[in-house]
């Protein structure tokens, strides 16, 4: 599936909370069609610890946003 957007493009979210922020794509997911922009939408998730993260515990994290939801920014 063809996109507007590609992993490392500047995008601005145009709507929802996360609504005017700016910053780079992480990931995409053609599959879901969604996007992961850095410092748009922090997001907190329980982390079981492992043997490279032995802490585990509450972590805070990019979350997804709709493909839809994002602008290209030159």
């Amino acid at each position: 599936m063809k996109t507007h957007v590609k992993k490392g493009d500047t995008v601005e979210v145009i709507t929802g909370k996360a609504k005017g922020k700016r910053g780079v794509v992480l990931s995409l997911n053609e599959k879901k069609q969604t996007v992961i922009v850095e410092g748009a939408r922090t997001i907190k998730k329980a982390v079981k610890p492992t043997e490279s993260d032995p802490e585990g515990g509450v972590k805070e994290m990019d979350g997804p946003i709709h493909i839809s939801n994002v602008k290209k920014v030159s």
